[in-house]
């Protein structure tokens, strides 16, 4: 019998159950794909592609500028436009980037936080310009500033400031846009930064209290409509390969958030006390050897949080297989979502109840892992809340901690990565070989055509309405109104991306978060003896200890593999300076001439090193510093580690240099 043959008479493999009946079936989550890249334009493009190919749901990437609120011109912007996500500087970029996609019709996710205001303003302008009813917009921004201080690092503002914009957009879409979801709860870029699952799960339930208390104890929410404004409250989260640790960790957190909701803000309507969750798997264990295997990776995480009906997401995005090598193309991004389609529309997954509900094993799991949430959460709240355990860095240090110690069990192998640690034999991948690198690379030419459109826009504006535009949305903010209206307004009257966030800044003042490098992570030294010989006799050559200067410069926040460099080089026992993300290759290059350091390193992951550091060498040259020599670590392609060493660079670290003892060794070697 043929396969078309056997669909027809509704047989499945067993011969028993139809599987034409899809009355019986679970509608699967919303399939998304991250995406946005170089222009709004080319953006709109692959979206409109990927929604033809089955996609469900929109989840928009927006390039570091936006996320962090600046124009393309700024300074602090140089080569970072259009590389991780999209750029959006004003109205018109938005209004392109949605171009012939019906907003009223759309679950549009944008992974937004310090800037989110701004963007959902820009948004809800779009929509009013398709004729779109306010109250049928659904969707997410992520909203959730507590985390950015603790790992993805996009934060502008300090930390009461940027949790009163959250509130004010929890207030505004309760009021205006009922079906959108105003705030993600994101422990996503925790388990990134190296939190373990106990840690996930009690610093985002930590972040979600401070929230919801800053709504309850501000007013935001009248008290007869807050268990409804609770039922909004949505998480964004990370599933790694540990598959039973992180299915029972989503189950676990299902049964806390509803405990927390009852006990704590007597939710009684158990419709709003559902743990609702959108995911990511994880990235961070994404190799770049053997890249092929990246795919079981991404499938195994995704079981775990699509198994388990009880604790299903409601909206999975996965990464492709080469996000580790660079900027995945549509096909890798394809590959991904036929991933999730296989998954529900192929299988009988949809068909049943909790294939979990009564495991010894599991309940004995996740009886453990909210035992050990709740004991963090408690010490959490004794210091304050999240917020305070931010301003002491207590979190910060124990998500510095706990990568430290996932680092080290690679290196000593007691962590297994297959392709990097063990089973590291391999024939030459067809997917990542020959002339196409195998990613997906953003033309140069992009950043100076985003500078010419947004000076082209300012010129084509009124200023006089811009201006007072402004002026309302400096007053709001001053007197502690709700930003959201004149942020639309502002929206409306061409106000960019870079002078919403100055009056802003200007207002609330920035914010540099603890580095959470303050002291030696390491308890066992035994295996750094070899390194820290090196380092001592290279010390004694030099006449005084070796000192490193790890610098994070432009808008790139991810700042995991600076931290663990910058503790282990300190384990080390070299003297290490490290100020923390976001600087200009200028105040880089005066730290070094500054500190008189022997050696400068340099963490770009947002692919935009040939830029910046041709910028630092640049500049090193001119100041006489050519005799210190400076190594550059990130997601680098090989043709631009070549270019990287033309400028000058001694070294280059990828992913795949996993021993951060060797490296250290080798920069030790460089210097002396």
């Amino acid at each position: 019998m043929s396969g078309a043959k056997r669909a027809e008479e509704g047989l499945n493999s067993g011969g028993a159950k139809t599987i034409l009946d899809e009355k019986t079936r679970d509608r699967p989550w919303i399939f998304r794909t991250y995406a946005g890249h170089s222009t709004a334009k080319d953006s709109n493009a692959l979206y409109r592609s990927n929604l033809a190919k089955g996609q469900t749901g929109l989840s928009v990437a927006f390039d570091l500028p936006t996320q962090t609120g600046y124009d393309p011109d700024h300074p602090l912007s140089r080569g970072e436009v259009g590389k991780v996500g999209v750029p959006i500087a004003h109205l018109g970029d938005m209004r392109e980037l949605f171009d012939q996609i019906p907003l009223e019709q759309m679950n549009t996710s944008m992974t937004i936080n310090a800037t989110a205001a701004w963007l959902l303003a820009l948004y809800i302008a779009v929509a009013d310009e398709q004729g779109a009813d306010r109250k049928k917009l659904s969707g997410t921004t992520q909203n959730d500033l507590i985390k950015e201080y603790l790992s993805r690092g996009t934060y502008v503002f300090p930390p009461k400031p940027s949790l009163r914009l959250t509130t004010d957009i929890i207030g505004f879409t309760y009021n205006h846009m009922p079906k959108f979801n105003p705030m993600n709860v994101c422990s996503y870029h925790l388990q990134e930064a190296g939190a373990t699952p106990v840690q996930e799960l009690a610093y985002a339930l930590s972040t979600a209290i401070d929230v919801l208390d800053a709504v309850k104890d501000g007013g935001v929410i009248g008290e007869e409509d807050f268990a409804k404004a609770v039922g909004r409250i949505s998480f964004f989260v990370n599933a790694g390969m540990r598959f039973v640790t992180e299915l029972c960790k989503m189950r676990a957190f299902a049964e806390l958030w509803d405990e927390i909701c009852r006990e704590r803000y007597d939710v009684k309507d158990e419709k709003y006390r559902r743990f609702r969750y959108g995911v990511q798997v994880n990235s961070l264990g994404l190799t770049e050897q053997q890249p092929e295997n990246n795919v079981y990776r991404i499938l195994i995480e995704m079981l775990a949080v699509v198994l388990s009906k009880n604790a299903r997401a409601r909206a999975v995005q996965l990464p492709a297989w080469n996000e580790a090598l660079g900027l995945p193309r549509p096909w890798d991004q394809q590959w991904s979502l036929r991933m999730q389609q296989i998954m529900a529309y192929e299988t009988d997954l949809l068909e049943y109840g909790d294939l979990f509900d009564g495991s010894k094993e599991i309940e004995d799991k996740v009886r453990a892992l909210k035992a050990e949430a709740r004991e963090e959460m408690v010490r959490i709240e004794e210091m304050g809340g999240a917020i305070a355990a931010i301003e002491t860095s207590y979190m910060k240090q124990k998500l510095v901690e706990s990568n430290a110690m996932r680092l080290e069990a690679i290196e000593k192998g007691s962590l297994t990565l297959v392709g990097v640690n063990r089973f590291k034999e391999s024939e030459p991948s067809p997917l990542s070989s020959g002339e196409d690198s195998g990613i997906l690379t953003v033309d140069p030419a992009v950043e100076q055509e985003a500078v010419e459109k947004i000076k082209a826009w300012r010129e084509a504006r009124n200023d006089v309405a811009v201006e007072d535009a402004l002026t309302a949305l400096r007053e709001a903010a001053a007197a502690g109104a709700n930003i959201m209206e004149p942020s639309i307004a502002c929206a409306k009257a061409g106000v960019t991306t870079g002078e919403w966030g100055a009056i802003l800044r200007d207002v609330f003042g920035e914010y540099r978060a603890p580095t959470g490098v303050g002291k030696a992570a390491r308890t066992d030294g035994t295996d750094l003896e070899d390194v820290r010989e090196a380092v001592s006799v290279a010390s004694e050559k030099l006449g005084r200890r070796l000192k490193m200067l790890v610098g994070k410069p432009g808008l790139d926040g991810h700042s995991n593999g600076a931290e663990q460099i910058a503790v282990r080089a300190r384990d080390s026992g070299i003297e290490v300076v490290y100020q923390g993300i976001r600087l200009t290759p200028e105040q880089i290059v005066n730290t070094a001439l500054e500190e008189g350091v022997h050696v400068v390193g340099l963490s770009i992951l947002s692919g935009s090193h040939l830029a910046l550091v041709g910028d630092v060498m640049k500049l090193m040259k001119e100041l006489e510093l050519e005799d210190v020599p400076v190594v550059v670590g990130g997601i680098i392609p090989p043709a631009d580690e070549k270019i990287l060493k033309e400028y000058g660079v001694a070294a280059v670290y990828t992913p795949k240099d996993f021993q951060l003892n060797e490296i250290i060794r080798n920069i030790t070697e460089l210097v002396a």
